[in-house]
Formats: C-alpha cells, sequence, structure tokens
C-alpha cells in the first residue's frame, strides 16, 4: 500500500473508453446499429475509418466526429431509444467491463476518495456504464435534446483533449473546491494520448492499457503504467521522484486488479477488431 496518503479529499478520475471498457462505446453502438440494418453499415463504418485515420494523427475534428455519432439519434426521443440501450447495454457494454475496473474504483473508495469518469462520449451511451461500474458523477460531453428529442447536435463543450480539464474545473467549482489545492491529489487513469492534457493537470497520472504515443510518454516521464485487462498481481514501476505538475512523486498502487502492462494495439485508435472479429472499439 501507498507509504503515505495524499491529504483528504482525493479524486480518482477515469477515462471510460479503453480504460474501464475494454472497447470503444461509439463504434461499438454504431456495430450494434448495423447488425440490426439500422443504419447503412458499410457507409457508416467507412466514415469511422476516416475519423479513426484522424484520430490517430492527432487531427480530429471533434465537434464533426460527435455530430456524426450523434446522427443515429436525430428526431428520436429518448424513451423510444430506451429499449434499444438497454439491448445494446446488456449486450456489447457489460461483457466488455475491464475485468481490474470494479476493483480499482473499490480501491480508491476504500481511500476515501471521490470518483469520476471523464469521456468524450456522450451521456446517452456513456451513462450505462458509468451505472455498471457504480460511479454517480459523469463528466462528458452532452447531447443536445429540444422538446424532448435528439436534435443531433451536442450542448455546451465537448469533453474531449484540453477541453476535460474545463468539466473537470466546473465539477470541482460545485463542490467547493479549489484546484490548486485538489488537482496535486487527483488521479487519472487514461488509455489515450489525446488525454495528455488532464494526465499532465493531475498530481498522479496513470496510463491504463495506453496507446503507443501514451506508453512512450510514460517511459520518458516515468509514469505508472497499469492493465485493467490482465488481471493479475500488481507490480508496481520504479519510482521515481519528479516535479511540476503531472510529475510529481507519488504512491504506487495496491490492487490485484492491475499490472505492468502495456496495450496491444499499437496506436491510439478508436476502433479495434474485437473478439468475435467484428468492427468494435
Amino acid at each position: 500500500m501507498p507509504s503515505s496518503e495524499p491529504p483528504s479529499p482525493s479524486i480518482a478520475l477515469f477515462d471510460l473508453d479503453h480504460t474501464l471498457l475494454a472497447g470503444d462505446s461509439n463504434a461499438l453502438w454504431l456495430g450494434f446499429l448495423a447488425e440490426r440494418g439500422l443504419i447503412d453499415g458499410a457507409a457508416i463504418m467507412e466514415r469511422q475509418a476516416r475519423y479513426l485515420t484522424d484520430y490517430t494523427a492527432g487531427r480530429l475534428d471533434i465537434l464533426a466526429y460527435l455530430e456524426f455519432q450523434l446522427e443515429p439519434l436525430a428526431g428520436r426521443t429518448l424513451e423510444s431509444l430506451n429499449p434499444l440501450l438497454e439491448t445494446f447495454s446488456a449486450t456489447q457494454l457489460a461483457p466488455r467491463i475491464a475485468p481490474g475496473a470494479a476493483s480499482l474504483i473499490a480501491h480508491h473508495r476504500a481511500q476515501g476518495h471521490r470518483c469520476a469518469i471523464v469521456s468524450a462520449t456522450h451521456r446517452f451511451l456513456a451513462g450505462p456504464s458509468a451505472n455498471m461500474l457504480g460511479i454517480d458523477t459523469l463528466l462528458c460531453t452532452e447531447a443536445e435534446v429540444i422538446d424532448g428529442r435528439f436534435t443531433g447536435r451536442i450542448s455546451g463543450e465537448p469533453c474531449f483533449r484540453e477541453r476535460k480539464i474545463g468539466h473537470v474545473l466546473n465539477w470541482l467549482a460545485t463542490l467547493g473546491a479549489t484546484p490548486t489545492e485538489v488537482l496535486p491529489h487527483t488521479w487519472f487513469y487514461s488509455d489515450s494520448a489525446n488525454d495528455l492534457p488532464l494526465l499532465e493537470a493531475v498530481g498522479y497520472p496513470v496510463a491504463v492499457d495506453a496507446d503507443a504515443r501514451l506508453y512512450a510518454v510514460t517511459d520518458e516521464r516515468g509514469w505508472q503504467r497499469i492493465s485493467l485487462r490482465h488481471p493479475a498481481a500488481f507490480t508496481a514501476r520504479p519510482t521515481a521522484t519528479f516535479t511540476g505538475r503531472g510529475t510529481t512523486s507519488r504512491p504506487s498502487l495496491c490492487t490485484t486488479a492491475v499490472n505492468d502492462q502495456g496495450d496491444n494495439r499499437g496506436n491510439g485508435s478508436i476502433l479495434r477488431s474485437a473478439p468475435n472479429g467484428k468492427t468494435a472499439s
């Protein structure tokens, strides 16, 4: 266990897709709709592949991508979509909750840490995973709803890259917390180099099943690396001493749910080949 705990209260932030969830909610949803003939699967997946290329290259237009993801919801009510969402959650999301996720969350709660998910995925798709994981605080992109129907647009700022910091700061303000006091004692777990702004903003950045770019950064900075997909006894990386936010000396984690393994993706993709061979996240 850590030799010394940071001052309370402390916060543990978690990315969702490819971190707590061994897959991508958006891609899984599109594949789910395509299998049921509700969208033009071939055309949609071709567009998804183009966005994937942009994401991997670090040039993703997040607003365009979110509009693309929200197209299937446009004009529909939440009530009309709930049966589909329930089936999707049970068949696609639940089996992909990372095996070590619950234990890691329980570890932080045992320390008295407040837990929150911070995700670029819009709430309609991110909410079910948060519920299954028992995390009440979900900071994410919000889909716009007018007169009870999804418009196909987002409301407010997307929760992506540096904008994740804004979402976290707004949430801290609702708690009456001072960022300069809280962030140095905050953990953030993510798989992606796209989350570097928030990883650098917290005292305890942790790479989870990291993509190739983030994995390289962990080597440069000595950040903690863990896996939630391969539960095993945790083996801590050598603890280094750093200076500056996001590079502070930190306690090692202690949980049997994680170990020091990298992701086998080889990139920062939002799409992966699922175990069943279908296009998935």
